[in-house]
């Protein structure tokens, strides 16, 4: 799993891309990147597109100077965090965390 973030000089927003690799994501077929960005709606979440080695991968544009709490919901069944992730949160739910991306 992978968090690239790109600072873009043309706009006041980050272009942060999200990678999780094949072996994280195992015969499953559809990856929603489900978070605070998007109040945690299953419905608004950014698909992640499968690439040909396995991976799935998708970007979005954040407003940098915040952190946003995020999760992957792999094939609208299962949460997944980012083992890459800045940080970790509690996510007040049967200990489950959050990850968390800084800009």
């Amino acid at each position: 799993m992978a968090i690239t973030k790109q600072y873009l000089k043309s706009k006041p927003v980050v272009k942060v891309t999200f990678t999780l690799p094949a072996e994280a994501v195992e015969k499953t077929e559809k990856v929603s990147l489900v978070g605070e960005f998007n109040g945690w709606n299953p419905e608004e979440a950014v698909a992640l597109k499968k690439q040909k080695d396995g991976s799935f991968k998708g970007s979005l544009d954040l407003v940098p100077g915040k952190e946003y709490q995020f999760r992957y919901l792999l094939d609208n069944e299962k949460w997944e965090n980012d083992w890459e992730a800045d940080k970790y949160v509690s996510a007040g739910v049967d200990a489950e965390e959050n990850s968390v991306v800084v800009l």
